[in-house]
């Protein structure tokens, strides 16, 4: 009993404090790593979600930048490839304002083409290009190429095919011009496409 009272009595008093707090502060340390590492994943976890939020939300600007760099760049012809392409007409026609969204992503104005042509233009009447008439128009109908933009995507040779298929007595019109005067129709510019005609013979 008094071999451990020495033991202790030797033992500077400032020691015994010291000694207290190193061990409170391990057992700290410890029990925080103990309770508190489930933060620590958690954390990761959410930064993790964060990071893929943050990507899709660029990816998702990117994509919406070049889809609308695509609209203004491209003109009916290079989006339509086929005869029936221009047979989908986005919009509805507005009971007070004789205007159609087509597919260009331009508003159809038909005051706005009266006032150039002097007489009223009707939506996609392919008679508008110069060298159509109503029975080459059917022509084209009967190969579904009903719309501006339609025809605006044939190429010159698929032109001749529709002449070609009804007979001889419409293979000899030149529809060289036609594709190009119904994109100037389908974007609607009406004053372009009125002096280009102008300096046309029947539309070659």
């Amino acid at each position: 009993m008094n071999l451990s009272l020495n033991i202790f009595s030797s033992i500077p008093c400032w020691l015994i404090p010291l000694l207290v707090g190193v061990i409170c502060a391990i057992l700290g340390y410890l029990l925080g790593r103990l309770f508190g590492g489930g933060n620590s994943n958690e954390d990761v976890d959410l930064n993790v979600y964060k990071n893929r939020i943050s990507k899709l939300e660029t990816d998702l600007a990117a994509c919406k930048a070049s889809k609308d760099k695509v609209s203004r760049s491209s003109g009916a012809g290079n989006t339509v490839s086929s005869f029936a392409a221009g047979a989908v007409v986005a919009g509805a026609v507005s009971p007070q304002k004789e205007e159609v969204k087509i597919e260009t992503g331009v508003v159809f104005d038909a005051a706005a083409a009266k006032a150039v042509f002097g007489k009223t233009i009707k939506q996609d009447d392919l008679t508008v290009v110069e060298g159509i008439g109503p029975k080459i128009k059917e022509l084209f109908h009967n190969h579904d190429v009903k719309t501006w933009a339609a025809l605006a995507a044939c190429s010159v040779e698929k032109c001749q095919e529709v002449l070609n298929s009804g007979g001889k007595r419409f293979e000899i019109h030149k529809p060289g011009t036609w594709p190009r005067q119904a994109d100037l129709a389908a974007k609607g510019l009406w004053k372009e496409l009125n002096d280009w005609q102008d300096q046309l013979d029947g539309g070659k």
